[in-house]
């Protein structure tokens, strides 16, 4: 058992390795995105064009809906051979890029990598799980994904020094983890869900087309649109700070690139610990319902104090500690086990292509908007409108919080479809 146990924790890290690069992605751009912007000339418009495009937005949209697909179909393992290998090529991309056309196209590889990997990421972390400890396994997975913006701004603080090629360095450092998680991802065994599925079709069990069941299942649909609400209104807000935070405290708060890095660090920090010690801990043996509400009120809090008690350092210091604790128990963690537990094996990796290409498009199309309005409007403005789309997700997820806590994977498919 010992020996079991040791096994399905060193298979989550290995898998939870893409989160960390995922992440380390987004932020990798926004801690030089000053940088990038002074170096070359950068307007409004082309800042707005690489959120846009990048791992936090359309790229990794377009890169889920197609990696989903491509999990149910041929394997999780499948895409852990061959997603880093385009990882790699984005970053690579960017670390030689030197104009905005070269640095875009290296963003959008990035992104779309980092689309491929995340359904296979998140359904393969569900299925290997066991029964009563499914939240502290995805629980990893995302303090995986924090550990990478706590790493990244950290290393963004000492690189600032040295311009954009600091910048440039941030990326190298993702190349060198890539390779390396590449290599341990190989070693992956398949998962033994999608292997007994695959087995079922092979005995005459009828071929599913995932995206017809989706959308013409009323139960499909409703969590579907459950979890596309929980998440696409929250991460509007958290996408947007993922990668244009740092920019937003040099712009509308005047402080230094090292010095919104510092920032973030205290910030992702936070995320981490909460994360870790909230989400991870707890939610196998707390009301889900309440830990959800609680997270989002103390992001609700955070934004509150940012938008209207101003960018001073007492409330820049709030702000963080509030939305890190906060967003350790935010909508993404809930998404990522939610999303593996509402749909059945044989489409499980693309119903989270769907919704996360829902979330992550319409992220782009706030990407493309957001340096702008910032810039025309002031924080105060974006900041109403993100306590409103915060207050939205908070009350979607404490309404329909799913019953799943404790039961199997095919117990929870079975509840779902007789109802």
């Amino acid at each position: 058992m010992a020996r079991l146990k040791n096994s399905q924790r060193r298979a989550t890290w290995t898998v939870s390795l893409t989160n960390f690069l995922n992440s380390g992605a987004i932020v990798a751009g926004a801690s030089g995105l000053a940088l990038w912007t002074s170096a070359l000339n950068l307007n409004s418009l082309q800042v707005g064009l690489l959120g846009a495009f990048s791992a936090n937005s359309f790229g990794a949209a377009l890169g889920a809906l197609v990696g989903g697909w491509l999990a149910d179909q041929y394997g999780r393992k499948v895409i852990y051979s061959y997603d880093m290998l385009i990882y790699l090529l984005g970053v690579i991309i960017v670390v030689l890029a030197g104009n905005f056309p070269f640095l875009l196209t290296g963003f959008l590889i990035t992104g779309l990598a980092v689309g491929i990997g995340i359904p296979a990421s998140w359904t393969y972390v569900a299925e290997t799980a066991n029964d009563g400890n499914r939240a502290s396994q995805v629980g990893i997975s995302q303090f995986a994904w924090s550990l990478g913006p706590v790493l990244i701004f950290a290393l963004g603080t000492v690189a600032s020094r040295f311009g954009v090629w600091g910048a440039r360095g941030l990326f190298i450092f993702l190349a060198v983890c890539a390779f390396i998680t590449w290599r341990l991802q190989r070693q992956l065994d398949e998962s033994p869900q999608w292997l007994a599925q695959k087995k079922r079709q092979l005995e005459g069990a009828p071929k599913p087309h995932p995206y017809h069941e989706l959308f013409t299942n009323r139960v499909n649909l409703k969590s579907v649109l459950f979890l596309t609400g929980i998440y696409l209104f929250w991460n509007l807000v958290s996408g947007a700070m993922g990668f244009f935070m740092p920019y937003v405290y040099v712009q509308a708060g005047g402080l230094t690139n090292a010095q919104a890095n510092m920032l973030q660090v205290l910030l992702w920090g936070c995320t981490a610990l909460g994360t870790y010690f909230l989400f991870a801990k707890l939610g196998d043996h707390i009301s889900q319902r309440l830990l959800f509400a609680l997270g989002s009120i103390s992001e609700l809090l955070a934004w509150v104090i940012l938008t209207y008690g101003g960018m001073n350092w007492t409330c820049l210091i709030f702000f963080a500690l509030l939305w890190g604790l906060g967003a350790g128990l935010g909508a993404q963690a809930w998404y990522s086990l939610w999303s593996s537990e509402l749909f059945p094996t044989k489409y499980r990796g693309s119903s989270q292509g769907v919704t996360f290409f829902c979330v992550y498009g319409s992220s782009g199309i706030w990407s493309l908007v957001f340096p702008t309005l910032l810039t025309k409007y002031g924080l105060t403005l974006l900041g109403t409108l993100m306590l409103i789309l915060l207050a939205i997700s908070l009350l979607i997820g404490i309404i329909w919080t799913p019953q799943t806590q404790g039961k199997t994977l095919t117990q929870i498919t079975g509840e779902q479809y007789r109802k």
